[in-house]
């Protein structure tokens, strides 16, 4: 299974907008993006991994994990979460942190818009990524974030494929 994943950056608007369609049912793709176990086999791009400190996937709640190099290289980064509904949507801001959950201020908190919706395909996801700022956008990107988010996105297909088909 190969899904095609748009990945579409407005600069005016400091927004990125990213859609996949997924060939298997919602509750599978929304648990590979709220459950840590789930989360830590496809977050970071190869031959990088992502490991969970902890998870409260709750209004309110944050997720840290750290995404870990292959010549020991660790970014540690937080997800706090705000509104969920179940199955259906939830919203975000991810930040970089310190190992303690300390955030980062040199660089930026970027507020992020999961939405999964069952489809004829499967399942829809859109992710709308919103920037305080273009440069904010702009530095995010510089990082490699487009690349590193699509070979994630891309290793979830692969991840998704081995399970129960529609």
């Amino acid at each position: 299974m190969k899904t095609d994943i748009i990945f579409n950056e407005d600069a005016d608007a400091s927004h990125v907008y990213v859609m996949a369609v997924y060939k298997t049912d919602v509750s599978s793709v929304w648990n590979h993006f709220t459950q840590s176990a789930l989360l830590d086999l496809w977050w970071a791009p190869k031959p990088w991994i992502c490991e969970t400190v902890s998870q409260d996937f709750r209004e309110e709640g944050i997720w840290r994990y750290a995404m870990l190099g292959p010549g020991g290289e660790r970014h540690d980064a937080q997800v706090k979460y705000g509104e969920i509904t179940d199955h259906r949507s939830f919203d975000a801001t991810d930040a970089f942190c310190d190992e303690n959950g300390n955030v980062n201020i040199d660089f930026p908190q970027v507020k992020w818009l999961f939405g999964f919706t069952g489809v004829e395909e499967g399942t829809k996801v859109t992710i709308n990524i919103h920037f305080k700022t273009q440069e904010e956008m702009r530095k995010i990107l510089e990082m490699g974030f487009k690349e590193g988010f699509m070979a994630g996105l891309t290793q979830l297909d692969g991840i998704l494929s081995n399970l129960k088909m529609i």
